[in-house]
């Protein structure tokens, strides 16, 4: 393990005036009593920030925008910029795949998964994303997508008139508390059948957590208490980790981004994509329809003309209420987010023109902190400070409307996400089981299988057997009897 080099004194004097000038000082605290290796860390962790920018973008984030004197204008996006795989035709989206396929196979898609969360509230100290859902297969979150990436790349091969097989390159973005165990796990496990020079995992930036009168934590004298950036970090990760010349060096026109413990995520969903290529679109997003004007759910609309995500709490219940006349029965607000996104390549280049105006949010939250005069570490019981995170649609606004997509899919078919413990009964681990199992039932029914009695829990389709339900031609007229899998 490489061992971070000691500083000059002339540098340390440097450091330490930059961030007392700042009014950050107090992180200097306990450095002279400190042995020369954690001298060495600290220094670099606070050479990685810059004080004057933290102090900005916290004041921005605590000071409160001031209220407008007429609320915000919220009309559903117009049907220009919207799809829906529940309304559209067959051969609309027969067309869409097959542009989609195509473009895999000519090796102009990448996947970039934002994986930095922990199994905390599922009982696990794990990366989400090596979680046991329960399947009779016990595959993790990880071995399932890898799986359809290979199943994806398999169906692509066939459209190829070049020789050798395609690729997506897959972007797994983890956190720091993350990375190693995720490296560790996708190295173990041989990455799940892929090529190890696809999958290329980097790690997304963190700021300093900052206390409630505007002042950097100290976790312990020798280290700053930091967390990471949000999902909206994505985007200067993604310039950052050099990810963004990895794509072009491949020549990627289309990036999918999604998030981790969604099992039933289309990875690189070629109807996705073919759609918002179609479109010749700079962002595209999925969204699941609202189950009812009371489910607390982010929805995707128009916000002053403009693309964007309110959150359920922003909208009145009269509106949420409020029915599409030419749905009767549908409501007009309905568009869910479920952080499922298209990116043009070309619109990913300009992030370094852009990524600075994005705002950052707060999370008040209980933060442990070294005390400045004992130097003990404080647990507090009730929150003393803020996280400062952006988002990931954080940057909608910013597009033009025309550069805009919407698609709508069934929510049975694409999303169950999994974050609450086992027992809870909501987007759970026995959820997430349930609806992976019942989905295999649909499509061997669709193939015109027959489920003999005993074997209604449904079954595990392998995503190396069907990506979406294709392939299963020969269990037509066959009875399914107790079968809890197939590979």
């Amino acid at each position: 393990m490489a061992v971070d080099p000691v500083p000059t004194p002339e540098q340390v004097s440097e450091l330490k005036d930059k961030y007392t000038n700042a009014g950050q000082g107090q992180v200097f605290t306990f450095y002279d009593s400190l042995s020369s290796e954690e001298q060495a860390q600290l220094y670099k962790q606070l050479a990685g920030f810059d004080p004057l920018y933290i102090n900005k973008i916290a004041a921005k984030a605590l000071t409160p925008q001031s209220s407008e004197s007429e609320k915000p204008t919220l009309e559903p996006l117009p049907d220009s910029a919207r799809a829906s795989t529940l309304d559209s035709d067959k051969q609309t989206q027969d067309e869409w795949w097959n542009r989609g396929l195509q473009l895999i196979a000519d090796n102009k898609v990448a996947v970039v998964l934002m994986a930095g969360g922990q199994g905390t509230r599922l009982g696990s100290s794990a990366p989400k994303g090596c979680f046991d859902i329960g399947l009779p297969s016990h595959k993790s979150l990880f071995q399932i997508q890898a799986e359809r990436i290979a199943r994806l790349q398999v169906l692509a091969s066939q459209r190829r008139e070049q020789a050798g097989s395609p690729v997506v390159p897959w972007y797994v973005m983890t956190s720091g508390p993350t990375r190693k165990a995720t490296e560790d796990f996708f190295k173990t496990n041989n990455y799940f059948g892929l090529s190890p020079d696809q999958v290329i995992i980097f790690e997304q930036g963190v700021l300093p957590c900052i206390s409630n009168d505007g002042k950097i934590l100290l976790e312990s004298k020798s280290r700053v208490a930091v967390a990471p950036d949000g999902n909206g970090g994505i985007y200067n990760a993604l310039v950052d980790a050099k990810v963004l010349d990895d794509m072009a060096r491949r020549g990627i026109e289309h990036v999918h981004a999604y998030c981790v413990d969604n099992c039933l995520v289309k990875v690189a969903d070629p109807v996705f994509i073919g759609y918002c290529a179609s479109q010749n679109v700079d962002i595209g997003t999925k969204v699941v329809r609202k189950r009812n004007a009371t489910e607390p759910v982010g929805l995707i609309l128009l916000k002053n003309g403009k693309p964007d995500v309110v959150e359920y709490s922003e909208i009145d219940d009269a509106v949420a209420a409020e029915e599409d006349p030419a749905q009767p029965g549908v409501l007009r607000f309905r568009a869910a987010n479920i952080v499922n996104h298209y990116y043009s390549f070309r619109f990913l280049k300009s992030i370094p023109e852009w990524a600075s105006n994005l705002p950052h949010h707060i999370a008040r939250k209980k933060i442990p902190y070294a005390d400045l005069e004992s130097g003990e570490t404080v647990k507090p019981e009730k929150p003393n400070g803020i996280k400062l995170e952006q988002f990931v649609f954080d940057v909608f606004p910013l597009i033009e409307l025309s550069k805009f997509a919407c698609m709508e899919v069934k929510r049975e078919d694409e999303f169950s996400p999994l974050k609450n413990a086992r027992g809870t009964g909501e987007d759970d681990p026995d959820t997430s089981k349930h609806d992976i199992m019942a989905q295999g039932r649909r499509w061997l029914e669709a193939a015109g299988a027959k489920f003999a009695e005993g074997a209604e829990d449904g079954v595990e389709v392998s995503p190396l057997v069907s990506y979406c339900g294709e392939g299963l031609q020969s269990y037509a007229d066959r009875k399914v009897v107790a079968v809890d899998r197939i590979e």
